[in-house]
């Protein structure tokens, strides 16, 4: 580990690793609704409308808030739409609606400083607020970077004067894919460069005694979006600032993949107690990511309740030496995975994580119940075929089928029953650490699955377990705060110098959320998993923990469970299975119908899979915010379009009706097309 990382792990990101405890930041008013020190995190999303259709604007926002949202954003491009965002405030007020305002700001410094009169708080991206984002490969001086730093200092100084004399607030929004050509050219595309120029913006407003600031660092990628935050909050304690955390995955998608990815990187930052506003960014209308930010912050009033809310110097909570030595070894700044042996050619190592499901209650007399699991029966020619999602094992508990399983598919069963068995090719024991130390002679030589939890640690039967290469642990918990439990587990190994593979399973039974608002509609059960498992087992993911994972949640269907689970491991980037959208939500600047238009390019690419896609409705959120997408889809005027092979326009402004066609034909001539089946 190089000298900078060693530094910076001498600073802390959160108040502990092993418990729950929210993170106080600087309480900054948005108009009458402040966020950060202890007021609950604030829901927020942002309009789709044109900001000049005035009456459309104003009937969505009213909506928005309908749905739980408790500051709603509004793209203010031009001075025009800027100057409209008056008329906009003036007839919501009308109607007795009286939240705050967020202009979002791009290029436009005149348009912000006509803003920043108007609404209550202004978004601004020092990716290209005065500064320069050309993808040009600069090398700059030292003194050339002073330079540029004391020319936007000028620029930027007017604003903040406004913001000052207006009470305004503002939030510095880093976003991964557009940061400017000074910072790429010193930091490249990293976490760091994203934090650097955040942190330019903040020493330029402390300069000029301005604190009323809220600060992002969004990615499409999840793991790159959690790095940044935890870089940046280490970054801001080490210069003595504690500013509120506006979190957000950005293009996370629609539907599914789009709750799991929000989760996945929101999630993570809300375990460790970051986060004082959460939008959530779907391609969808905009009211519907209200529901799913209350859903995962609500999961927290609870843990607030009952813990004692520490400030940043409140002492970790690292319950051992042990534990100690783990939390030393790892970087939470930079993704590694976790060295584990490879155990019976299956499972560690250099395999990707492997997938669990329980059909232990499922009815195992008909072969068709394999179709929840990714294999698919077909009666006529009684044979199975494999999906793109099919899980690795199947947990039987003490269950046996009548039916011939998948050839390649491994079985679970619990130890006593497994012991019975008479054919037990496939076929693997999950036993209690107890049966595990107590029946030696019955242990398999191929895999050997023990379910653990973290307390187990501590328990002088662990001292007694044989290390050989056939042990697995199936790691569970039934703490309040569980994933932080299940880290402090692989926190302690790292300390032992054990790698045992690990699957991580986690059990879910949903209760009737409390709402903030007694009319809003209950979530599904559906989207209750995808948002729990993706943030207790991403969080764990991204940080590179786990070979396995296993979703236990009788209420909601096996298919659902199947398809979750590999959303996740898509989401962590840990095992690709399908094609991959970072689509951006949609706002006034967009030049074509998102939704439409997302669904279209899903439906003839879907099977594409491994693939990146980018499906963007204007050049604000074009080539730089799918940064890492393998193509490119992005609105470039009115029924225009540009098509992108990485960073590079390959095709500009093509007519929207043929622009598919023409994206699928640069694929195929890049040799990554295949046929549906």
């Amino acid at each position: 580990m190089n000298a900078d990382a060693v530094k910076m792990l001498q600073g802390r990101y959160c108040n502990s690793l092993t418990d729950y405890s929210r993170f106080v930041t600087r309480e900054v008013f948005i108009g009458d609704v402040p966020m950060g020190g202890s007021n609950p995190i604030r829901i927020q999303s942002m309009t789709t409308t044109d900001t000049m259709d005035t009456l459309g604007t104003v009937e969505q926002t009213i909506r928005m808030v309908d749905a739980g949202c408790e500051y709603v954003r509004i793209t203010a491009p031009s001075i025009k739409e800027a100057n409209n965002l008056a008329e906009i405030k003036k007839q919501l007020r009308q109607r007795g609606y009286t939240v705050p305002l967020v202009a979002d700001i791009h290029f436009t410094p005149n348009a912000a400083e006509v803003a920043a009169r108007i609404v209550e708080k202004v978004r601004v991206n020092p990716g290209n607020y005065a500064d320069k984002k050309k993808f040009d490969q600069i090398d700059y001086t030292d003194a050339q970077y002073r330079g540029e730093l004391e020319r936007i200092f000028q620029k930027f100084t007017p604003l903040v004067n406004i913001c000052k004399e207006y009470g305004t607030a503002m939030r510095i929004g880093t976003n991964h894919g557009s940061l400017s050509d000074r910072i790429m050219s010193r930091y490249g595309d990293t976490p760091q460069g994203m934090v650097e120029s955040a942190m330019e913006f903040i020493r330029m407003c402390e300069t000029l005694g301005y604190y009323s600031l809220v600060v992002s660092m969004k990615s499409s990628n999840p793991q790159v979006m959690v790095q940044a935050y935890r870089l940046l909050v280490q970054t801001m304690v080490a210069e003595g600032m504690n500013y509120p955390l506006h979190l957000g995955v950005t293009e996370a998608g629609d539907g599914e993949d789009g709750r799991i990815k929000s989760a996945v990187g929101i999630g993570t930052l809300l375990e460790d107690g970051l986060g004082d506003t959460v939008r959530v960014s779907l391609t969808e209308e905009p009211e519907a990511e209200a529901p799913v930010a209350i859903a995962l912050v609500n999961r927290y009033l609870k843990r607030t309740q009952e813990s004692r809310i520490k400030n940043q110097e409140t002492e970790s909570n690292i319950s051992s030496p042990l534990e100690s030595a783990g939390v030393n070894l790892h970087n939470p700044y930079e993704y590694k995975k976790r060295d584990t042996y490879e155990a019976n050619a299956f499972i560690g190592g250099h395999m990707v994580p492997r997938v669990v499901v329980d059909l232990s209650q499922a009815n195992l007399k008909d072969a068709a119940v394999m179709n929840a699991a990714g294999y698919l029966y077909s009666p006529l020619l009684d044979k199975y075929n494999m999906a793109e999602q099919s899980v690795d094992f199947v947990y039987l508990g003490d269950s046996l089928p009548s039916f011939n399983l998948p050839g390649n598919l491994k079985q679970l069963y619990n130890y006593a029953t497994w012991l019975k068995l008479t054919d037990k090719t496939l076929c693997h024991p999950l036993f209690t650490l107890q049966e595990f130390i107590a029946d030696d002679a019955n242990r398999t030589s191929a895999l050997n699955l023990v379910r653990i939890t973290h307390a187990d640690l501590d328990l002088e039967a662990f001292g007694l377990l044989p290390m050989d290469k056939s042990l697995v642990f199936v790691l569970e918990t039934n703490q309040l705060h569980g994933m932080a439990d299940q880290r402090a587990f692989f926190l302690k190994l790292e300390g032992f110098g054990l790698d045992v593979p690990v699957i991580v399973k986690r059990s879910y039974e949903f209760e009737r959320q409390e709402s903030r608002d007694k009319n809003q509609e209950e979530i599904p059960l559906t989207t209750n998993l995808q948002l729990y498992a993706a943030t207790d087992l991403g969080a764990l993911l991204v940080d590179g923990f786990g070979d396995g994972i296993w979703i236990d949640a009788p209420q909601v269907e096996t298919s659902v469970i199947t398809s979750t689970a590999f959303g996740i491991l898509q989401a962590t980037r840990s095992r690709i299975s399908k094609t991959e959208y970072i689509s951006c939500p949609s706002c006034g600047r967009t030049l074509f119908d998102l939704m439409v238009t997302t669904q279209m390019i899903r439906s003839r690419t879907s099977h594409l899979k491994g693939l990146k896609i980018g499906i963007m409705g204007c050049i604000v959120n074009g080539p730089g915010e799918m940064a890492d997408a393998d193509y490119g889809y992005v609105g470039s005027g009115t029924d225009k379009v540009t098509l992108y092979r990485g960073k590079e326009a390959v095709k500009k402004n093509i007519s929207s009706a043929n622009a598919l066609d023409e994206l699928i034909g640069i694929i195929q001539g890049d040799g990554n097309w295949i046929e549906p089946a």
